[in-house]
């Protein structure tokens, strides 16, 4: 009755919008999920001791998969090899296409010489000297076309670049027309003027040249006038960052966003937002909801007054939101302060150390990984506990601590430069691969993702964890006028009299 209606209509709210909104994947370089692992996803998995109470456990698995679980990892896998298939189909055209253009002009010259050579007139020194032209500017363009076309890809973007398809079809129609024509005009009759023939595959590599210059205009002159300021917003925590962008289609702004994001924003960090998420639910677990209209009498007034007093506890939330913070920040403050105290002790240790190795043979001497393991024990139990309280446990490893504390052991570093990869959450790609890069980012867009940015544009760029909702808006039409002063305008002079008082 009600219940299907109520489904029915849930349905179709969901087709609608799901046929309003544009979902398509920017697939990055194949690693593990942004944050992968659960822990960072508020599940305690990794512990706190580095591998000191760590128990490995054998026997059935407490994980199952489902129906829906095993169609999605169906889906997934079918669409990477969709992905991958496509990234080698595009590469098997564009050397197709190369190997065409290349071998062309090359085929216009020798053709001649193997089909007709007893008709063919001698070729001067003007015709000589063109085969150095063609030898010259075929050089030039491989190196032109390696430089600009035969880069590593960055991203696997989920639509066509439409300019690049649009040189390539524009190539391939100059390509096809020149060989129309030595067809029709040379090959059939047999020209015996061969000096033209070199001219014509000359004149065929000067266009192709002129389309390569169009191409740098096309990709990569046409985008560094900036039109647009994009906010980018984190949906979990709300940070924000503000980039300026040229003329560029949807696709190819969100991917220059991914760029900047990895590099600018800090590390997405899920279990500093466990606490409020805790917090709320123990205040809305404090509150009850009772039936007032089933109850009379004695029962009505009670139910009311549990009502007001649980309404007075929300009230005074904020008062418990004030003293966990203030109490949070105490704690840290505490913890930093050991943990400062415990690495300049380290660090002090190693120079006492290092004087001491300076009168040892030079077999004797502690390389710098060494070192590091030898002081690590006496910081570990101080940077342990900062990094549960501030929540960065599952961004750093105890491998990872030793790696860096013997760079900065290698490059005679202060326990202040090692400390701040701790004490000040960095970019994204300070941490490792597993921690931050993610195998696949889904662009949902209302407007075509190869349609060009807009004033008022909005797109979301999502991953597993979080989105980042992406704002255009259109830098606006700055007028500047000119003000002549006259340079004579700030003379004076100034009078003194001569008598003065006394």
């Amino acid at each position: 009755d009600s219940t299907p209606e109520r489904s029915r209509d849930h349905h179709k709210s969901r087709s609608k919008d799901s046929r309003s909104e544009k979902s398509v994947t920017i697939n990055m370089p194949p690693a593990e999920p942004l944050l992968g692992d659960s822990a960072v996803r508020g599940e305690p998995v990794q512990d706190d001791n580095w591998g000191e109470t760590t128990t490995a456990v054998t026997g059935t698995s407490e994980h199952s998969l489902s129906q829906e679980d095993i169609v999605r990892i169906t889906k997934d896998l079918e669409d990477s090899v969709g992905l991958d298939c496509r990234r080698y189909l595009t590469l098997t055209l564009t050397v197709i296409l190369g190997l065409l253009v290349f071998l062309t002009p090359l085929a216009f010259l020798v053709l001649p010489h193997l089909l007709w050579p007893e008709k063919l007139q001698g070729c001067g020194t003007a015709c000589e000297g063109l085969f150095i032209s063609v030898a010259f500017k075929l050089l030039i363009l491989l190196l032109a076309i390696w430089a600009l076309f035969f880069r590593p890809p960055r991203a696997g973007l989920p639509r066509v670049f439409v300019f690049r398809a649009l040189l390539a079809v524009l190539v391939l129609l100059l390509v096809v027309s020149y060989w129309l024509f030595y067809g029709v005009r040379i090959l059939d009759s047999q020209d015996e003027n061969y000096q033209g023939i070199v001219q014509y595959a000359v004149s065929l590599v000067d266009a192709l040249l002129f389309i390569h210059y169009l191409a740098i205009v096309l990709l990569e002159l046409r985008q560094l006038q900036l039109c647009f300021s994009v906010c980018v917003t984190r949906s979990t925590d709300g940070e924000t960052r503000h980039y300026n962008l040229g003329q560029l289609s949807i696709q190819r702004a969100a991917l220059a966003i991914l760029e900047h994001y990895y590099c600018d924003f800090p590390v997405h960090n899920p279990a500093l937002l466990s606490a409020s998420k805790s917090r709320a639910a123990k205040h809305l677990a404090g509150l009850k909801v009772y039936n007032v209209d089933g109850e009379s009498g004695l029962a009505h007034s009670q139910s009311r007054a549990m009502i007001a007093a649980a309404a007075r506890r929300r009230d005074s939330s904020h008062n418990e939101l004030y003293y966990e913070e203030a109490e949070h920040e105490r704690r840290v403050r505490k913890r930093k302060a050991r943990l400062v105290v415990a690495v300049e002790e380290a660090f002090t240790h190693i120079k006492h150390m290092q004087e001491e190795e300076q009168k040892k043979a030079p077999g004797d001497v502690m390389d710098p990984r060494e070192a590091a393991q030898a002081i690590f024990p006496s910081m570990a139990r101080a940077l342990q506990k900062y990094l549960r309280t501030t929540k960065q446990q599952h961004c750093h490893s105890m491998e990872s601590i030793q790696q860096h504390l013997a760079f900065c052991i290698t490059n005679s570093m202060t326990p202040k430069a090692f400390l701040e990869s701790y004490l000040t959450p960095g970019p994204t790609l300070r941490y490792s691969r597993d921690h931050w890069l993610a195998r696949q980012w889904t662009l949902i867009s209302e407007a075509s993702v190869t349609s060009g940015l807009k004033d008022g544009t909005v797109f979301l760029l999502k991953c597993v964890d979080f989105s980042l909702v992406v704002t255009s808006k259109k830098i606006p039409y700055i007028q500047l006028s000119e003000e002549y002063i006259d340079p004579k305008s700030h003379k004076f002079v100034l009078r003194l009299q001569s008598e003065t008082s006394v």
